[in-house]
């Protein structure tokens, strides 16, 4: 099979060929670590994850994952200068909570996380290669800045499909040391009130990078100067990735061959921010809710779509992880932690909805019909059969990342509600093994005291061709 992505830079799905027989490098953009990660600015995460994991486990692939930090920047700056602290150590700090809600959330690690302060000299030597070029020019006002010129460059646009003549100034710089107001800022020039740490020394004078020039400078140093996947929020698009595409091109770099963008989450229609508070916020969260509930809910909708949250969402997302977990503990025997045996066979269905796109929810469907089969052969007893299916449903929801068993969720022990289901189904199927029983010996007022009993506590029994199966039923009041 082959796997079909959509990019963003043609608008069209087509086959995805690495630049590197058997390999692939890919480069996603990060957080900028300003402040504790809420589940929106996480959902790229959750979204590439899926894809690296199934570049790995449907295809083949070596994954080279570059994921950056963006720790260094203007609202790092005024954050930092607002709450009276280093720039430095807020970005840490904030760093280290972005790195735990990652991890609560199973999102495996980047091969490489560099930070936008570790790669200065990579940055420069960007910046130089422009200049000289032609495409760059440090700015009239003697500030220090150094832009990159847009008009320089003919395919400036067509990432995000717009005309230059159409687009707005660029505001992430004093627009009088510029040509164009639409030139974007390579290097910012050290301002008054800005703090010496935050500055390094260049022929153009004392100054930092800007945002957009870091993620093409680490690219190029962990991936090369060509490389098969760029993956980020579709917010990204313009003008962050447009600029990144622009200036390494300009540089002579032939930089990604595939652009990929998620879509928010969303509350009330809107793009989550700041105006929620904390309360979304990823360490808030899971206090309230399992954390492989907000993976199930961030990974159940397909990656280009909004994911609109609400309450009832992770309810809902909760109510689909107890059915895939219930069922594994019923058909594993003596299941505690179980992860994916990589020679299991990923059913057709399954893999062909994530060859199309990531087409998670295709995918999902494929899982849930497999649990329904599942639980179909436990009830008529064949539990060989069910076993085999456990199987592939805990191959499939390792793809996604929401295997309830795998040690990442730490349920060694398993969950209260899954331990009582294992429970349950042990006492009941003792309950209908004694009711075949006295059937088998014409014991019908005893076979009937069984079913009356298991009625009585909300089990129906239902006498079929194959055996007898139960299920929960509403107690009559």
């Amino acid at each position: 099979m082959t796997l079909q992505l959509y990019d963003t830079a043609t608008r069209s799905q087509r086959d995805f060929v690495p630049v590197v027989p058997g390999q692939v490098g890919m480069y996603i953009c990060g957080l900028t670590t300003q402040g504790a990660p809420h589940i929106g600015h996480l959902r790229f995460a959750v979204a590439f994850d899926v894809l690296r994991r199934w570049l790995v486990r449907g295809h083949g692939y070596q994954v080279t994952m570059v994921r950056n930090v963006t720790d260094i920047d203007d609202k790092i700056l005024v954050r930092a200068a607002e709450q009276g602290e280093d720039w430095w150590a807020l970005s840490y700090r904030n760093e280290r909570l972005t790195a735990e809600a990652l991890d609560t959330l199973g999102v495996l690690p980047a091969t490489y996380e560099p930070r936008a302060t570790g790669h200065v000299p990579e940055m420069l030597t960007l910046v130089d290669a422009l200049v000289e070029a032609g495409h760059a020019y440090p700015a009239e006002d003697g500030s220090g800045d150094v832009y990159f010129d847009v008009r320089s460059w003919p395919g400036y646009g067509e990432l995000s499909h717009q005309s230059l003549d159409d687009m707005v100034a660029a505001d992430d710089a004093d627009p009088r040391g510029k040509r164009d107001p639409r030139d974007f800022a390579l290097w910012k020039g050290h301002k008054e009130g800005e703090p010496d740490t935050a500055s390094w020394p260049t022929r153009f004078g004392a100054g930092r990078p800007g945002w957009h020039l870091e993620c093409s400078a680490m690219a190029r140093k962990y991936l090369g100067d060509t490389f098969d996947i760029h993956g980020g929020g579709i917010d990204l698009r313009f003008p962050h990735h447009e600029n990144e595409q622009a200036q390494s091109r300009a540089a002579g770099l032939g930089f990604t061959r595939h652009w990929l963008h998620n879509g928010w989450v969303t509350v009330r229609g809107e793009k989550m921010g700041k105006s929620l508070g904390n309360s979304l916020e990823v360490r808030e969260l899971v206090r309230r809710h399992d954390p492989l509930t907000v993976r199930y809910f961030l990974t159940a909708a397909h990656y280009r779509s909004m994911i609109e949250y609400h309450e009832g969402s992770l309810e809902e997302a909760g109510a689909a992880v107890e059915r895939i977990e219930g069922f594994l503990r019923r058909a594993l025997p003596q299941a505690g932690i179980h992860e994916a045996d990589p020679e299991v066979t990923l059913p057709d269905g399954f893999a062909a909805a994530m060859d199309d796109d990531l087409g998670v929810a295709g995918a999902l469907a494929v899982v849930h019909e497999t649990v329904r089969a599942g639980n179909t052969a436990l009830d008529e007893g064949d539990r060989a059969e069910a076993a085999q299916l456990a199987e592939q449903v805990v191959a499939m929801t390792d793809v996604l990342g929401i295997n309830p068993l795998s040690a990442t969720w730490g349920r060694g022990g398993g969950s209260r509600e899954a331990d009582l289901t294992a429970a349950l189904d042990v006492l009941v199927q003792m309950q209908v093994e004694a009711r075949a029983s006295a059937r088998a010996a014409r014991d019908y007022a005893t076979a009937d005291a069984i079913r009356d009993g298991l009625a009585e506590a909300g089990v129906a029994v239902a006498d079929t061709a194959t055996g007898a199966t139960w299920s929960l039923a509403k107690k009559e009041q």
